[in-house]
């Protein structure tokens, strides 16, 4: 369990600007970093596609090979927009978490968003009986995004909770530790529905919690798009906003912010892209936690002005680099994404608390 930390190492040198030329650079190997991802994770799979054809093929250019246009276009490239979506929303909202609770730790499910989606999607998945196949019959109405919007409605349950609450509770740290009481309360229900199921539901809704940026349809994809893209709307504009509170609410008082509109507008930035991603590719660890850091060892700095767009394009890195992980060389097998992000974040987290231990570099 997270634990909330008031002691914050935080100094004028921690939101200084970044030369512009310096930032500009970093920003344009970046983008060309994810150029050079996202066609390699469109050209690798059980059947690699060279990426001369991946480029014919984006173009709109005719090639000799029209499977591989059928598979580029209406499946991996379904999946690579998904995976950067998912990756900079994560992220993003990782980033705002850590800020507005001044925790390194900090994550985007910290507020128990995706134990609400969870619950929802067992709730559609798990239920028995005649009430648990009435719901179940309404949710799957909506075809094959029937999963998404009971993942949905859960999410947004714990999150209207989260928002009743902040209401009334003027400390970060009380908030933090409240969100956790709802993620567990939530786990408890999906644990207790997972007891009285059947295997066979059970195995599915296991398979959705291994999380994937595959089964996302061009329908899916219709509707979590923009809903992503509003998530990262709202938070782009926080900027001033969250360099202000890394000197403590009082500070950013003093400098006139609204804080219950700030707490707002955070909470709920990073509530519509944790609850987005986790309804439509599972419950996904680690990214929200160590893209952050990333993006503030890269440029040395925790101004937001400048971390928010370096870690939008980190995010998207990551994610779509986890998903060329987990396609095993000359297979027709596609490991979880979880697998990946665990095996590589979980090294790093253990990383961020001995760094941070030892008092070096730059934290939040």
């Amino acid at each position: 369990m997270i634990k909330p930390s008031n002691q914050v190492n935080v100094s004028a040198e921690t939101v200084r600007e970044v030369k512009p030329r310096l930032f500009l650079v970093w920003m344009a190997i970046l983008l060309f970093v994810f150029v050079l991802v996202f066609i390699l994770d469109l050209s690798y799979g059980s059947l690699k596609i060279p990426a001369s054809y991946i480029i014919r093929i984006l173009s709109g250019v005719q090639t000799d090979k029209p499977i591989w246009h059928e598979i580029v276009l209406n499946i991996r490239l379904t999946k690579a927009i998904t995976a950067v979506l998912v990756g900079s929303g994560l992220a993003i909202a990782g980033l705002l978490m850590q800020t507005f609770f001044r925790n390194p730790l900090a994550d985007p499910f910290i507020l128990g968003i995706n134990s609400g989606a969870s619950l929802g999607v067992a709730l559609a998945i798990l239920s028995l009986g005649a009430a648990g196949s009435l719901f179940l019959t309404q949710i799957n109405t909506l075809g094959d995004l029937g999963v998404a919007a009971a993942a949905i409605l859960g999410a947004a349950l714990v999150f209207g909770l989260v928002l009743l609450v902040s209401r009334s509770v003027k400390s970060s740290n009380t908030l933090l530790i409240l969100g956790l009481m709802f993620g567990s309360a939530t786990s408890a229900l999906v644990s207790l529905l997972i007891y009285f199921s059947i295997p066979e539901r059970i195995q599915a809704y296991m398979i959705w919690t291994y999380g994937s940026f595959g089964g996302v349809t061009w329908n899916q994809l219709k509707v979590m798009a923009p809903v992503m893209l509003v998530g990262i709307a709202i938070s782009s504009l926080l900027g001033k906003s969250l360099n202000a509170l890394l000197l403590g609410e009082d500070y950013a008082r003093s400098l006139g912010l609204n804080i219950g509109r700030i707490r707002f507008l955070i909470l709920l930035g990073a509530s519509i892209l944790a609850g987005t991603a986790t309804a439509f590719c599972g419950p996904i660890g680690f990214l929200g936690v160590a893209i952050p850091h990333i993006a503030r060892n890269l440029l040395r700095t925790s101004n937001h002005k400048f971390l928010l767009p370096a870690v939008l394009i980190l995010g998207a890195i990551a994610a779509l680099l986890a998903d060329v992980l987990t396609q095993l060389p000359g297979t027709a097998f596609i490991l979880p994404i979880n697998v990946i992000t665990s095996l590589f974040g979980a090294p790093f987290v253990l990383w961020i608390i001995l760094r941070r231990k030892a008092g070096s570099g730059v934290s939040v």
